[in-house]
């Protein structure tokens, strides 16, 4: 029992210190400045500080040493052996047990000694880092024979990447007995529209809808057909004859499409309506930009007269060489770069040139006379 309180002490002597905040400047100390009274001057009482609180504690636990030395042990036996066979003696005991197990790890941290933060430190090693995602609730303590936590996390990355490939590999292929062959729209069908989707998440352009038609398949006869581009105005492509519109000021793709879908019902009745015609008006394509597109000059195609022509002439032309190479008078390509990266080697006339600086060097220099003349 002595021994339990011992610890006890200790631990709550080391809880109880604080670490000692490091300070390069002394801090400055400001003193009030009492002024001339005959009063005297009152003061609020100092706060109680935390030593005082372990002195307390330290002398009840003496006390408590002083009454365990005044207890008979024959008693203390007896009301020990009462006890284990209230019901309630090993609860408490088990409930003991299990908080002085929980204590551990506070009374751990209360002894580790107190780390200063540098602030000078290049790594910072003994700062958390916020942009690392690492949930350590519930972590098992490392032990060396295994990897660390972010190793199970690339390992976990590479098994979804394998289970994606089984199922391209082995259930994808199955999806080819549901598909259907292609049937091209019918006539009672001219509108054609393209909705945007963006798998596993909300994008703003989700609600946007494009929807494309030619004037030639709805049923109007070329006066209609040519009021209705007129109508369309910029919105019709005069090269390919098509007409496009898009809309994206509601909220959800299917009001867009029947926004989309009216739009063009009221465009057909316009067309459809003798009142005018816009007769009088030209048909304005200002907004497009024709582009002339270069394309193979139909003189330069291959035909079978010029086919035919050519061949001939590299017959000939392999004739001629024929008749050449048996003269003799054919030029080899390969025996002229032969020659002239390896040219005959020509008679050394390094003696005769110094000889020749050799009489000049022996000869009598020139006299001044000589000189002036010259």
């Amino acid at each position: 029992m002595a021994s339990a309180v011992q610890s006890m002490r200790l631990c709550l002597r080391t809880a109880s210190r604080r670490a000692a905040a490091p300070a390069a400047i002394t801090p400055r100390q400001y003193l009030t400045i009492r002024s001339f009274s005959s009063t005297p001057l009152w003061r609020q009482p100092a706060a109680r500080r935390d030593d005082d609180d372990v002195d307390e504690l330290e002398d009840e636990l003496e006390e408590i040493d002083q009454d365990e030395e005044d207890i008979d042990p024959v008693q203390f036996q007896r009301a020990l052996e009462d006890l284990r066979r209230d019901g309630d003696y090993e609860k408490a005991r088990q409930l003991q047990e299990r908080i002085i197990n929980n204590m551990g790890g506070t009374f751990t941290e209360a002894m580790r000694p107190p780390v200063t933060r540098q602030r000078n430190m290049f790594w910072g090693e003994e700062e958390s880092d916020n942009d690392l995602l690492n949930d350590e609730r519930g972590t098992d303590k490392f032990d060396e024979d295994d990897i660390m936590s972010m190793a199970h996390a690339k390992f976990e990355e590479f098994r979804e990447f394998r289970e994606y490939a089984r199922i391209a590999a082995w259930q994808m292929p199955l999806l080819s007995k549901l598909a259907t062959p292609f049937e091209p729209p019918t006539a009672q069908e001219p509108l054609r529209f393209r909705f945007t989707s963006y798998m596993g998440e909300f994008h703003p352009a989700e609600k946007k809808v494009v929807v494309e038609f030619s004037p030639r398949d709805l049923p109007l006869d070329e006066a209609q057909q040519q009021k209705l581009r007129k109508l369309l105005g910029p919105r019709w492509n005069p090269e390919t004859d098509i007409a496009k519109m898009s809309c994206e000021q509601f909220e959800h793709p299917a009001q867009n499409k029947r926004y989309l879908g009216d739009l063009v019902n009221k465009l057909v009745e316009q067309a459809k309506d003798p009142t005018d015609m816009f007769e009088d008006v030209p048909l304005d394509t200002r907004h497009h930009t024709f582009k002339v597109k270069p394309k193979f000059p139909k003189e330069w195609r291959m035909t079978e007269e010029r086919r035919k022509f050519l061949e001939d002439t590299r017959e000939k032309i392999l004739l001629l060489d024929q008749k050449k190479e048996e003269e003799g008078t054919l030029i080899s390509g390969a025996e002229k770069i032969e020659a002239f990266f390896n040219p005959p080697r020509s008679a050394s006339k390094t003696p005769e040139m110094a000889h020749h600086r050799l009489g000049r060097s022996l000869s009598a220099p020139p006299s001044r006379r000589q000189l002036l003349k010259h």
